[in-house]
C-alpha cells in the first residue's frame, strides 16, 4: 500500500474510511439509475439492442409499459426507465441534471455502438488523468448517458472477486 487510495480500496467491505471498527458507510452504492422516456416501448428496445438484454422487471404485467428495469454490469446495478407521464417533476427543456458514468472495457467501442443507435454527442470522448477516459451522450429520449474507463472500477472488482474466491 503506497498512499491513502490504495488503503481505501483495500479496506473490507463496509468499512469506513476512518477506520472505525462496526461503521458503515452511507452511501453504499447505486441502487437505481432512473430515466425517463415519452415512448417507453422505443426507449426498451433501444436499451435491449445496447445492453444485449430484455428487461427483467416489467409494470404493469399487461397492457402498455409504465416502468421497465434492467439488471446490468459486475454489481447488477439497475437501470430503470419510467414512462415520463409519470414523473414527478416537470421535463426540463433539453438534457440536464447529474451525469452517471457506467464503467465500459473501452471508452471508443462504447460510444461508437452507442451513437451507431442513434444517440448524440454530448461530451466528446475525453482522455482524463491516471487512465480515466469519459464520454456522454444524449439517448433518443433525452437523457445523458455517460461511459466510463476507470480503472479504479477494475481494481475494486478484482479485489471483491478475490475476497469472494477465499483468497
Amino acid at each position: 500500500m503506497t498512499d491513502a487510495s490504495d488503503r481505501r480500496i483495500m479496506e473490507p467491505l463496509g468499512q469506513a474510511s476512518d477506520g472505525k471498527a462496526g461503521t458503515h458507510m452511507m452511501l453504499r452504492g447505486l441502487a437505481t439509475v432512473r430515466s425517463f422516456a415519452d415512448d417507453i416501448d422505443s426507449a426498451g428496445e433501444w436499451y435491449s439492442e445496447l445492453l444485449g438484454i430484455q428487461p427483467y422487471f416489467v409494470r404493469p404485467d399487461s397492457g402498455p409499459a409504465a416502468y421497465i428495469e434492467d439488471r446490468i454490469g459486475d454489481y447488477e446495478h439497475e437501470l430503470g426507465i419510467i414512462d415520463r407521464r409519470y414523473s414527478p417533476h416537470p421535463s426540463a427543456v433539453g438534457p440536464g441534471g447529474a451525469v452517471v458514468f457506467w464503467h465500459v472495457a473501452d471508452v471508443e467501442d462504447a460510444a461508437a455502438k452507442l451513437l451507431t443507435l442513434g444517440a448524440k454527442e454530448h461530451e466528446a470522448i475525453t482522455a482524463r488523468e491516471a487512465g480515466f477516459v469519459t464520454a456522454s451522450v444524449v439517448d433518443g429520449f433525452g437523457n445523458v448517458l455517460g461511459v466510463m474507463q476507470n480503472p479504479h472500477d477494475q481494481e475494486i472488482l478484482e479485489l471483491h472477486n478475490g475476497s469472494m474466491l477465499g483468497e
